[in-house]
């Protein structure tokens, strides 16, 4: 749970920072900078090896990859025009699905589903919302259910962080087309802020929600995502200018508890 914390901390920190650099790198130009920053800091902590991996292990990085550039370009595309709380929880569709869809007990079921409403409150929707934006976030959402699954398939696997490294390495590959156009605008008071954005949200990130996949199953990993429209309301409050209504309290609230009773409740199940 603290790992999973600390991603949505980094994640919406990155969002919060990056959206300052649209204007000058382009939505996905600056998603795809950062990529390419976090791959180059990830091969150098870990230096993964290349050889020894079995099939099944490269078409787990591999997907892995693919689920991290769509899932962040998806989503920094949908910041271009909804509230960043609006955004997450609608990105948080995704995981909270897988964790529906594992549940084994009605009462794991309704937790999630808990959990969902929870998301809802927070956003408080019921404003007009752009359209395509709203598509965005939806698609950022199945990248984000296919996140989930690899998170912990990637994270118990034997190559385990090396492993994140390439996947990170095959994400920046695949956003080339935009990165490419976006280095000759890169002005020197862009680099810092860059920098931090792809430590915080994608090299820090993308490691520790690996690390817990490696410790739970995708089910529990899932609910646990419902920290990002959390973290991502809160930093909206703070630094974007959205307030916190009473409602969003008590959504966070809810989150909260049923992301803690889901993993009481397997526990439980464990245990027996």
């Amino acid at each position: 749970m603290l790992l999973v914390l600390v991603g949505a901390i980094g994640v919406q920190s990155s969002a919060a920072i990056a959206i300052g650099l649209f204007d000058a790198l382009g939505v996905l130009g600056t998603s795809s900078v950062r990529m390419v920053i976090a791959a180059v800091i990830l091969l150098a902590v870990f230096r993964p090896a290349l050889r020894g991996r079995t099939g099944r292990e490269w078409t787990g990085i591999v997907l892995y990859g693919v689920a991290m550039a769509a899932m962040n370009g998806f989503l920094y595309l949908s910041l271009g025009s909804l509230p960043l709380g609006v955004a997450t929880t609608i990105d948080f569709l995704g995981p909270c699905l897988v964790a529906l869809a594992a549940s084994r007990r009605p009462r794991e079921g309704l937790l999630a589903v808990a959990a969902l409403i929870g998301v809802g409150l927070i956003a408080g929707f019921g404003g007009p919302f752009d359209s395509l934006g709203l598509l965005f976030a939806a698609l950022a959402g199945a990248s984000f259910g296919l996140y989930t699954l690899l998170a912990a398939r990637v994270g118990q696997s034997k190559g385990g962080l090396s492993s994140v490294a390439l996947s990170v390495v095959v994400a920046a590959i695949l956003m080339l087309p935009f990165s490419v156009p976006a280095v000759p605008l890169l002005q020197p008071q862009h680099l810092l802020p860059l920098l931090a954005s792809a430590l915080l949200g994608t090299a820090l990130a993308f490691t520790v929600d690996t690390m817990a996949g490696r410790l739970t199953s995708a089910r529990v990993l899932g609910v646990f995502f419902a920290f990002d429209p959390v973290v991502g309301t809160v930093i909206g409050t703070l630094f974007l200018g959205q307030l916190l209504t009473p409602v969003a309290v008590g959504g966070i609230v809810l989150v909260v508890a049923a992301g803690a009773g889901i993993v009481w409740s397997a526990g439980d199940r464990r245990s027996r």
